[in-house]
């Protein structure tokens, strides 16, 4: 199985896009919209930003897809 590394996270506040490489030994619990500066925390049940606003679940999650959190 390939990993995707590459997300496009997109902000729930105002729309903005952009493509963040994932880190492979740990979840990104909280991210800044570059465009508005709210600051994402994962959904409830999510175990980060990336498995909540991006295009890609993050790398813990695809490599265990029975997995709920990381």
């Amino acid at each position: 199985m390939e990993i995707i590394l590459e997300s496009t996270i997109t902000c729930p506040e105002c729309g903005h896009q952009k493509e963040e490489t994932m880190p492979t030994d740990a979840c990104q619990y909280f991210y800044e919209c570059e465009n508005c500066h709210q600051v994402l925390k994962p959904k409830e049940g999510d175990c980060c930003v990336y498995c909540s606003y991006g295009s890609a679940p993050c790398p813990p999650v695809q490599l265990d897809s029975d997995q709920a959190y990381c």
